[in-house]
């Protein structure tokens, strides 16, 4: 059966003005990374599929299409996330470069399996990674940096997330020990909230699901509950990050927030904005693999263009209308001035037609 002119689910067409829309969040929020220094990389769209898993630690491959490539006879996939991708050019072949590297990118990835939250299979990624050095004022910049990424992209009421992905591992090797079979099936009880759950699994985590909340009082309460300082490095790390953001977004801290978050280490963010259902970016640390096995830093945050832009304040839309006849000389004056211009090819064509905001009379644009 012929389905001309339809897409398969989860994929969907563009169209003006959101496609203009989300290339305008992404040259802005590219723009954001490289003025404090981050370059832009462009890796392949599929790769080898082993390379692709291999690359960040803990980092399943579990949402790529993978398919038998015709001419290597290899398996590749279509990257689901340009993170890996951007580990593997740092560790291979921008191995020699002085640490730490900054690296922005953009581009689009495709998931196996669509979200419940976000039915889009296919989509546009850019973010920025910053690889070789784990130290708070690493993660401090990188989440500056998002935050004026965002901000420079038109996005409102601007939020941010924090969690503590190995928060449990770590606890769990310390002060309050647990069966190494049940700390998978705590991490997803404590993700739940799900307080039955935690009190037959390992009752002394119950604090922690109380410790969610505004950025101040979870954060104290949180030092509270380590009451032999075992996670003091991180809160002091945390503090010292939330501080350099001041009050330019509000902050949340969810200590025990999993989902999304498989192959960070110690710290992880959402970012949310006005309007929207679900967050815009995710970011944190992670490790890098290399080819010898050994592990390398990073920092990094990924952000979706569709979804910056859907809840971003709209650009003034400007369309100015040149009449038939209008002198070339003119137009281009127009559009050196700022302007879109939109020239009539026939007698017929009108300002209405070609979606224009003013017309070129007399000399000068006027308002429609």
């Amino acid at each position: 059966m012929m389905t001309t002119g339809l897409l398969p689910e989860g994929f969907h067409d563009r169209l003006p003005p959101h496609a203009d829309a989300a290339a305008a969040v992404e040259a802005r929020v590219l723009e954001a990374a490289r003025r404090h220094g981050y370059e832009r990389a462009d890796p392949p769209l599929a790769e080898y599929a082993d390379g692709l898993s291999s690359r960040l630690k803990d980092g399943a491959l579990i949402d790529a299409v993978r398919f038998v490539d015709p001419v290597s006879q290899h398996t590749l996939a279509i990257r689901p996330d340009i993170t890996a991708q951007v580990a593997r050019i740092a560790a291979t072949r921008m191995g020699h470069h002085p640490r730490p590297v900054r690296l922005s990118y953009a581009g689009p990835v495709l998931r196996l399996r669509a979200e419940q939250l976000s039915p889009s299979r296919e989509w546009r990624q850019l973010g920025c990674e910053l690889i070789g050095l784990d130290s708070v004022a690493a993660a401090r910049e990188v989440v500056a940096v998002a935050v004026e990424a965002l901000d420079a992209a038109g996005a409102t009421g601007l939020s941010i997330d924090f969690t503590l992905p190995d928060l449990v591992a770590t606890l769990a090797a310390g002060p309050l020990p647990v069966a190494p079979e049940r700390i998978e099936s705590l991490c997803a009880a404590l993700d739940a909230k799900d307080a039955g759950a935690v009190m037959q699994l390992a009752p002394a985590y119950l604090p922690l699901i109380e410790a969610a909340g505004p950025f101040a009082t979870a954060i104290e309460r949180l030092r509270a509950f380590d009451g032999q300082g075992a996670l003091a490095s991180r809160l002091d790390a945390l503090t010292a990050i939330a501080s350099g953001l001041g009050d330019r977004v509000a902050m949340t801290l969810d200590p025990t927030e999993r989902h999304g978050f498989e192959y960070q280490s110690w710290l992880g963010f959402s970012l949310f904005v006005a309007g929207a259902v679900r967050e815009v970016g995710r970011g944190g640390t992670y490790l890098i693999v290399h080819a010898d096995g050994a592990e390398e830093a990073a920092t990094g945050f990924s952000l979706s263009a569709d979804a910056i832009a859907a809840n971003a304040t709209p650009a003034q839309r400007r369309r100015l209308f040149l009449p038939l006849g209008t002198p070339a000389a003119e137009g281009a004056a127009m559009r050196a001035a700022g302007w879109v211009t939109v020239a009539a090819l026939e007698a017929g064509d009108t300002p209405e037609a070609q979606l224009c905001t003013h017309l070129w009379a007399n000399g000068e644009p006027r308002p429609l």
